[in-house]
């Protein structure tokens, strides 16, 4: 599966001009790709007004985003802020080129920004198919908690099975924990033996904050694909689904992690 990582500035609080801008870099990608994926908040940047910029999801970016995934036949997927029976979300949508879409509420809010104040968690995780794969799509935050990211069902005595191959953060995660980005993610690709992405993004929010980016792919042993850092860009890698099956048949680890149920 070709996927295209999308690490881009963000305009303040500004919905119009950032679907502009994505429009844009999105548009070379037509016939490319097979996925894009976009920041966290990739209209808004990662602001806590939720009240002014919440939009439905019958709105104006649920619109752009099914027309850019029919314009490019691929998905789309990165988060907005999102108003429903009267709450706020931090909600990511996985968008497909037929218009059917899922999507995933982010379950760990940012305590230090207020967002558990203004947003309301999510409390299911998504795994969706596309392509052949099974991808697990989640938001910035939740890169710190590995139980969230958890890549099994079962064990040897009750039929062990996984639940993904693609493993996706969207985020925007500020350079003073670039290395705890960096770190979290190769962590998250080879305790899972999953494909992992991280995108990210880049330039400074109205908040002050800088962010390098570091937008990155990950193959499932750890080992760096490719990395976007310090500046915009557009990159695409193509994955291979054989190649880590081959790998977990040979490292079947998994089987062997401790069983338990999240709440």
């Amino acid at each position: 599966m070709r996927v295209s990582i999308i690490q881009s500035t963000l305009a303040w609080e500004n919905p119009d001009q950032n679907r502009a801008d994505f429009t844009q870099k999105l548009a070379p990608l037509a016939g490319q790709t097979d996925l894009v994926v976009l920041p966290e908040m990739f209209t808004t940047g990662f602001s806590m007004q939720a009240g002014k910029l919440a939009e439905s999801m019958d709105g104006p970016t649920m619109q752009w985003l099914a027309a850019q995934a029919r314009a490019l036949d691929a998905a789309v997927t990165g988060s907005f802020i999102c108003s429903e029976e009267g709450r706020f979300f931090n909600r990511l949508v996985f968008m497909r080129p037929d218009g059917s879409f899922h999507t995933y509420d982010k379950k760990h809010l940012f305590g230090l920004a207020g967002e558990h104040e203004r947003y309301t968690a999510g409390k299911k995780r998504l795994t969706t198919e596309w392509k052949g794969w099974r991808i697990c799509p989640l938001v910035c935050y939740d890169l710190r908690f590995p139980a969230w990211s958890r890549n099994t069902i079962g064990g040897l005595a009750t039929g062990f099975r996984q639940q993904y191959d693609l493993l996706i953060y969207v985020a925007n995660w500020p350079s003073r924990r670039a290395h705890h980005w960096r770190t979290l993610l190769a962590a998250r690709a080879i305790e899972n033996q999953a494909f992992t992405i991280g995108v990210n993004m880049v330039g400074t929010d109205g908040n002050g904050l800088d962010y390098s980016g570091d937008s990155t792919i990950i193959d499932f042993g750890g080992e760096l694909i490719c990395q976007i850092s310090g500046q915009e860009d557009v990159i695409t890698a193509e994955l291979s689904l054989a190649d880590q099956q081959h790998y977990r048949q040979q490292l079947p680890f998994l089987q062997d992690a401790d069983i338990f149920t999240l709440h």
